[in-house]
């Protein structure tokens, strides 16, 4: 079905009392229709907003008797003489000046009733709208959402492409090299028990394009990761990826933080003065207890030990005895919030997320109160409060562990809950680079380290001597972009050092015959003269999620998988036709 030569003269949501009188022409979907004796009232909605119609029986009987027979998500057009309403102006819509008297219309689709009324901040269950994502996808909210998100898009490619940068699109069939998550394999018809992977990034790649003497790329890119779902995290995602030759920390970052402080103008009409804050990673697990600490509220971390060893309460000295640490959070104003009944369901809290316990000192107009109180002398009560800088009305929370990485974990999931459950307000937008990130992470389950990296990130040049000899003084040329407190970026320098790259290769438990099988074509391109280069990955669906304060990033994708990784509206995955594992020489086996 066509339009019967008629052709848009604008969007809905376009007009204002500036354009009455003219005669125009609008399709759309009927949001709601509305009778009023001798009228008829339709509120017609597209991707811009709403525009109401107006049918007078007095003008025309037949075209009023078709507007009867309308209802909610029927497609049409209509055409007619816009005109200002006056006194009935409705001020909650943004065309609410104007309405169309129409003397044209045509039904252009013919709907059934929708599963589930489409209306901004929906109540109807998710599952159910996204079977039904298509009409989801009409709610105002969540259109303008993705309309938001092409906005955003679009100011990247411009400001990359003002700033030098080539946009070149990377292959989606490569090699299985994983980094950390499940690869999504491919087979191959042609080649018979050979897999293509869909890419977690396109690392390879660009750094290849750095070699080839693009200088600058970069690309609105595709990615996979076979990884269980959370709320910030979906099986394919989108990633603002560049990569710059020529270049140190400081040029990546600073680019980072321009390309921010564009976006923020441009999209949100707020300005971000530059630079960025920094934290060094040992600086913000020490105050903050996460390497993408919140920084809209303070809250900070705390070190007690070096007061404990005479302190008389043994789960302390214990602690530090053994290599830990003890450490503490001041809530102030906490005492008024924090009842012992509250205390009690923190407890739990920390030992859910595998802390011994939780010790606490509440400070009120009666006097202070402690969980461990009775273990202390008075001096070193008063020691642990002056370290605090605790006054009456705060509450004093500590952990202790004799693992010290445990205790700022902990402490830094706490600091978070505890801004939840004071519904502190959490306003603004805190942006913050994390840099020097530690080269290797101890796994307590293999007891050895492990690389914290990708193996082409570089080592500061400084730790270089510690490589075989001390791997936790190793710290890497790594950054990440937390705003807040989720980490919307993260890259490095890169090694372009052949040498240094079969190095890194066999400290990561890769022989060189190993690491040439999976990367012999990058090591290969570095003989032929390798620019020094870095970049970094900024992931698009974060961050459009957090600038528009959304909950998941299913609110800011258009059509997102679910927990299990599957699709709810094609119902995807799902098993193929036989014929076709045959030509592929696969056999499904069932559990």
């Amino acid at each position: 079905m066509g339009t019967n030569g008629m052709k848009r003269t604008a969007y809905c949501g376009q007009f204002r009392v500036a354009d009455a009188g003219k005669q125009i022409t609008v399709f759309g979907w009927v949001q709601r229709r509305r009778v009023l004796g001798g009228l008829i009232f339709i509120t017609l909605r597209d991707r811009t907003g709403l525009l109401q119609l107006t049918f007078d029986e007095t003008v025309d009987k037949e075209l009023f008797d078709f507007a009867y027979t309308l209802r909610s998500e029927d497609v049409i057009g209509a055409s007619g003489m816009l005109r200002e309403r006056g006194s009935d102006a409705n001020e909650k819509m943004k065309t609410g000046g104007v309405e169309l008297l129409v003397s044209r219309l045509q039904l252009l689709g013919k709907a059934e009733t929708p599963p589930f009324e489409i209306v901004e901040h929906s109540n109807a269950n998710e599952e159910l709208r996204l079977k039904y994502r298509y009409l989801d996808l009409r709610r105002p909210d969540l259109m303008n959402n993705l309309l938001f998100r092409h906005k955003v898009t679009k100011i990247t490619r411009d400001f990359f492409d003002e700033n030098g940068f080539i946009e070149l699109e990377t292959p989606m069939l490569i090699k299985s090299t994983p980094e950390g998550a499940r690869d999504y394999l491919v087979p191959s018809r042609i080649h018979p028990g050979a897999f293509y992977a869909l890419p977690q990034s396109p690392q390879l790649y660009k750094q290849l394009s750095m070699v080839a003497g693009f200088d600058r790329y970069m690309q609105i890119a595709r990615c996979f990761r076979d990884e269980d779902l959370r709320a910030d995290r979906q099986p394919e995602f989108t990633q603002i990826d560049l990569e710059m030759s020529f270049v140190d920390t400081e040029d990546v970052l600073q680019i980072g933080e321009q390309f921010m402080q564009r976006v923020f103008r441009d999209a949100l009409g707020v300005e971000i003065p530059l630079p960025l804050p920094r934290l060094t990673y040992t600086e913000a697990m020490e105050r903050f207890g996460s390497d993408k600490p919140d920084l809209r509220f303070g809250l900070e971390l705390v070190d007690l030990s070096d007061l404990v060893p005479d302190c008389g309460f043994s789960v302390f000295s214990d602690a530090v005895a053994g290599g830990g640490s003890v450490r503490g959070i001041r809530v102030p104003e906490g005492a008024s919030s924090l009842s012992r009944k509250e205390m009690d369901k923190l407890t739990e809290y920390v030992r859910g997320i595998g802390a011994q316990g939780l010790a606490w000192i509440r400070w009120t107009a009666d006097g202070i109160s402690s969980s461990f109180s009775k273990f202390l002398t008075e001096g070193s009560m008063n020691r642990f409060l002056d370290r605090m800088e605790a006054r009456e009305g705060d509450v004093v929370l500590i952990l202790a562990d004799k693992a010290n990485a445990h205790v700022l974990a902990q402490l830094g999931s706490l600091r978070t809950e505890l801004a939840r459950r004071l519904t502190l307000p959490l306003t603004g937008y805190q942006l913050v680079w994390i840099v020097e990130f530690p080269f290797f992470e101890y796994d307590e389950e293999a007891n050895t380290y492990v690389a914290m990296h990708h193996p082409f990130t570089a080592p500061l040049d400084e730790c270089l001597e510690y490589l075989e000899t001390d791997k936790a003084k190793v710290r890497a040329k790594a950054y990440d972009l937390v705003l807040n407190g989720v980490e919307l970026s993260s890259g490095s320098i890169r090694i372009t050092d052949p040498v240094l790259q079969k190095r890194m290769f066999r400290l990561l438990g890769l022989s060189d015959s190993e690491a040439y099988e999976k990367f012999g074509f990058l090591m290969d391109a570095f003989r032929f003269g390798a620019p020094p280069h870095g970049g970094m990955g900024i992931g698009l669906d974060r961050l459009v999620m957090q600038l528009l304060g959304c909950e998941s990033l299913r609110d800011v994708i258009a059509f997102p998988k679910v927990q299990n990784a599957s699709e709810l509206m094609t119902e995807c995955p799902a098993p193929v036709d036989e014929t076709q594992l045959k030509e592929l020489r696969i056999v499904v086996k069932h559990d």
